[in-house]
């Protein structure tokens, strides 16, 4: 038996904890990357919904910080069990050294929290904590990291651009011209962003009803659905042109309420399969929908050019990212997945969410080593290119 294996399960989840990771996706902004008090990180949005569920007020911040505290710990303490609450302990645990318990721990947190955020150096220091090596933003203002080794990578979104084409071409009385206009300014940011050097584009997706292997020619009567589909063929090649990534963030939904939600739409990728046939550019598909996890897998079996990405909103459970765990394991070759899609708006949160994902990550692959599918190397192969290389290698960073 290998050596490090009679160490057991501790030794083997220390050294996942230790491997390199690369944040595919944050809301981090480069010149207040830390919370600046404890509200902050308590009012995570994810977080947020669980205390809510709890009973928590959704106007808490504009209650007496005595009557907020009492609400707060309330909320906390009914919604132990839930992910984002147990996310919040080791955050204030580990990097404080705090246990939340009663009203003045809270204000000793929020005090720590204060002074954390006066720290010119408290942000890298909190992202070596998890050895999180680079961090993904998505809007250029963003990305010059203050007070940190290396500023972030920046794959500016696109979906407002996309959804305004869409609206614009629908709206228009001459579709046909307005969709050429589109096209047009399509193609020139396309070639802003590669002579500025960045290597891809994000965007979201709508639901849609049209399908990629179906191509129409823009006119009237043209469905916004079949203009956006021909808009992703129009990026699709001036992408592959360009030699540039495409991310897809697909799965949540708006249009069924004031709230956003998960939808599960079997269809979903099967209807963009054709742009991944059509164009050799870089696919990178990251689902909020749980029942899509297969289906990103299925695409990048596939499709060389297809790459799956970590878990957005809705997905980001461990019982989700034990699921689509072994559907990549099984089908995928390491370097074809990527794991870490924090969401964070704060480096703390990053931290919290990454700790999780590494002690899932440890736990999914320790079982498989017992089990036999795996030995201990190839599951710190698997580990590393979860965490770090594959992504890293779609990005093209080399340190």
């Amino acid at each position: 038996m290998n050596m490090e294996m009679k160490h057991g399960k501790e030794a083997f989840e220390e050294r996942i904890m230790q491997l390199p990771v690369l944040d595919t996706h944050t809301h981090l902004v480069g010149d207040r990357l830390c919370a600046s008090d404890f509200w902050e990180i308590a009012h995570y949005f994810w977080l947020f919904r669980e205390l809510q569920a709890a009973g928590y007020p959704a106007n808490a911040m504009e209650l007496p910080e005595d009557i907020r505290i009492a609400a707060f710990l309330e909320a906390y303490h009914g919604s132990r069990n839930t992910m984002m609450n147990v996310v919040l302990t080791q955050i204030f645990k580990n990097l404080y050294g705090i246990v939340i318990s009663d009203a003045a721990s809270v204000l000793k947190a929020d005090a720590a929290v204060k002074q954390t955020a006066q720290s010119a150096t408290w942000a890298q220091e909190v992202a070596d904590r998890m050895n999180v090596s680079r961090f993904v933003v998505n809007i250029p203002e963003h990305a010059e990291f203050q007070g940190m080794r290396e500023n972030a990578i920046l794959i500016p979104r696109i979906d407002g651009k996309l959804g305004g084409w869409v609206k614009e071409v629908e709206l228009s009385h001459d579709p046909a011209a307005a969709f050429a206009q589109s096209r047009e300014e399509l193609t020139q940011l396309l070639d802003e962003f590669k002579e500025a050097g960045y290597l891809g584009i994000m965007t979201t997706l709508p639901s849609y009803e049209a399908r990629a292997n179906r191509k129409v020619v823009i006119g009237q009567g043209s469905t916004k659905d079949e203009i956006l589909m021909m808009l992703l063929h129009e990026l699709g090649a001036a992408a592959e042109q360009r030699g540039l990534l495409i991310q897809l963030f697909l799965g949540v939904e708006r249009s069924w309420c004031g709230t956003a939600t998960p939808v599960n739409d079997p269809a979903r990728i099967l209807k963009l399969s054709a742009l991944f046939e059509a164009y050799a550019c870089t696919f990178e598909l990251v689902v909020a929908s749980e029942l899509n996890n297969l289906d990103i897998v299925q695409a990048a079996w596939n499709f060389p050019n297809v790459h799956v990405g970590g878990h957005w909103w809705f997905n980001f459970r461990a019982s989700t990212y034990r699921d689509s765990m072994q559907y990549r394991l099984e089908a995928l070759p390491a370097i074809k997945s990527s794991l870490i899609v924090s969401d964070a708006r704060c480096m703390e949160w990053s931290y919290g969410k990454i700790l999780l994902v590494k002690r899932i990550v440890s736990d999914f692959l320790w079982g498989q080593v017992e089990a036999g599918w795996i030995d201990h190397d190839t599951a710190i192969f698997v580990a590393e290119n979860w965490l770090y290389g594959s992504a890293a290698k779609r990005y093209g960073i080399t340190r």
